[in-house]
């Protein structure tokens, strides 16, 4: 059955909207808030701890990541999706510490502690994390695309882990029949000297082999037979991981104490790093979308209207009215079509569009259409009229050929530009002789 204790702590319908889930928090904040009965200390104390209680309902009912994810899988997918951040506390007396998903007692089981065991929903934990060895992080990539940045997206994924052996409960073995480690005296690391030099030792640390670091002992009838005295064994473990719109690359996702389990340490968390791919079209800077548009001459002097699908799946119509003229390298802003912002996914950044113009190749019309479109464009630039004839030599510009200047046409590595430029002989490295001065 579908776990509702949340809806009933605000008295709503699992189908409430968020207009009534905020409408029913308010009323019963009022109503439980510990300030309204400061004079009766038993009163104050049921009081605060309820409102404790509707205070976690509503910060989950109203987010729709952290609702949809309880209304599929309760309160323990909460806790695996890496949703109780902030709640440590009260997941820690919720499952027991060990992530299990029942409620001894009842949801208001123990006192008035009931959901939250007494614990503050915004404090630290006192036990666990700072009573016990922490555990190693297990880091996880994820890779993601633009559009999942841009829209959000819930990913689930199988993490290989270490877990205390389900059936010595990470013992090892009989209850009670351990002994202690006699290579290791029971530290499960054994010291050594190794040689890193002439004259040079070195003093290091080793996992004891006989114990595999556990610093006890069994008797092969008494070993278990599943962990074979290990205390852990493996398991897959799907995780659900909500990628937040506006994420970028290289953010990180933490599952707290979702990592490997061993006895007597604290789990270490699953860091799931986003890796986006890179993007045929867009890429990003910040809040910010860069794209580039190639549009032809004809667009650049006229006008244009060209669609550009945007990573939602809408289109946008860019369009350029005639009589605007467009140049090359051009950059037009789009307001509020970048990516989401973090803090606030409603507000977005900005799409910037840098224009390309591709022109015609040469000879592309006839010489009578030419002087229609210089008639249209305006006259040229006059001449300068002080110009002596005879003075004057006209030359052909070629098409500039970068390898061919750069190598010297098999000559070495000499720059165009270098100022000894003997080497190839008196006719230069395109093989025309050089005009006399």
């Amino acid at each position: 059955m579908p776990d509702s204790k949340l809806y009933d702590l605000l008295g709503v319908k699992r189908e409430a909207s968020e207009a009534e889930i905020k409408r029913a928090y308010k009323k019963l904040a009022k109503q439980y808030h510990p300030d309204r009965h400061s004079g009766s200390s038993g009163s104050e104390h049921s009081d605060g701890e309820k409102f404790k209680e509707i205070g976690f309902a509503h910060e989950v009912l109203t987010n729709p990541q952290k609702r949809n994810i309880y209304d599929r899988g309760g309160l323990e997918a909460l806790k695996e999706g890496g949703q109780s951040q902030g709640f440590e506390d009260i997941f820690e007396h919720l499952f027991g510490g060990g992530g299990g998903g029942g409620f001894p007692g009842g949801m208001f089981g123990g006192g008035m502690g009931g959901l939250f065991g007494g614990g503050s929903p915004f404090g630290h934990s006192h036990g666990g994390r700072g009573g016990r060895r922490q555990g190693e992080d297990t880091v996880f990539p994820l890779t993601v695309t633009l559009e999942d940045l841009y829209k959000g997206k819930t990913v689930k994924i199988s993490i290989d882990k270490t877990i205390l052996c389900p059936s010595c409960n990470g013992y090892g073995g009989k209850s009670g029949s351990a002994s202690r480690c006699n290579p290791c005296r029971g530290q499960g690391i054994k010291v050594s000297l190794r040689p890193i030099g002439p004259g040079m030792m070195q003093q290091v640390q080793e996992e004891c082999q006989k114990c595999r670091g556990t610093g006890q002992d069994f008797s092969d009838a008494d070993r278990c037979k599943k962990c074979d005295g290990k205390q852990v064994s493996r398991e897959k473990k799907v995780q659900e991981i909500v990628v937040d719109k506006g994420k970028r690359h290289g953010d990180k996702v933490v599952l707290r104490g979702a990592g490997d389990q061993k006895p007597n340490v604290e789990p270490g968390d699953v860091v799931v790093v986003l890796q986006m791919v890179k993007h045929d079209t867009f890429d990003r800077d910040g809040n910010h979308l860069l794209t580039k548009m190639n549009i032809d001459l004809v667009e650049a002097l006229c006008g244009m209207s060209r669609p550009l699908k945007h990573l939602d799946g809408r289109t946008l119509l860019i369009t350029r009215k005639p009589g605007q003229i467009t140049e090359p390298g051009e950059i037009y802003t789009v307001i509020g079509e970048g990516m989401p912002t973090q803090r606030d996914p409603t507000t977005c950044g900005n799409l910037m569009i840098k224009f390309d113009i591709k022109f015609p190749e040469s000879n592309w019309t006839s010489p009578e259409q030419i002087k229609k479109l210089e008639s249209v464009l305006g006259p040229r630039p006059p001449q300068p009229t002080n110009i002596n004839v005879a003075e004057v030599e006209e030359v052909v510009l070629h098409d500039f050929d970068a390898e061919h200047m750069n190598g010297r046409a098999g000559h070495g590595g000499g720059n165009a530009y270098d100022e000894d430029g003997d080497e190839d002989g008196p006719q230069g490295p395109g093989g025309v002789r050089c005009a006399t001065q």
